[in-house]
């Protein structure tokens, strides 16, 4: 499985409507999130080991209407936290994803 992240710019006004398109249509879309800077969102996908990463893109991200321009990263390995006791499941975009409890937050 191959995880990569594109940063899309979009047209003018056009950033929610690229990422509900992204969501809905392309199967491999794991998340989308608006950003500021130079791109309008983030999009998280996972690919098949056999899938060519430039044609998804070409074909599948930069053909949604609305997109203007993309910069897509490889990624090689995720870091993340183990699942611990101060750790719980909430529901998002209805999807389960696991939280970390803020360090600052009493026990």
């Amino acid at each position: 499985m191959q995880t990569i992240f594109i940063q899309v710019k979009s047209e003018l006004g056009q950033a929610y409507l690229v990422a509900e398109a992204a969501v809905e249509n392309v199967e491999q879309v794991s998340e989308v999130h608006s950003t500021s800077g130079q791109y309008d969102l983030l999009i998280k996908c996972y690919l098949n080991d056999q899938e060519d990463i430039g044609r998804f893109v070409t074909e599948h991200i930069q053909k949604l209407p609305g997109v203007k321009d993309t910069f897509t990263m490889i990624t090689f390995k995720a870091f993340s936290y183990p699942a611990t006791p101060t750790a719980s499941k909430t529901l998002c975009n209805g999807r389960y994803n696991l939280c970390r409890r803020a360090p600052t937050e009493p026990r």
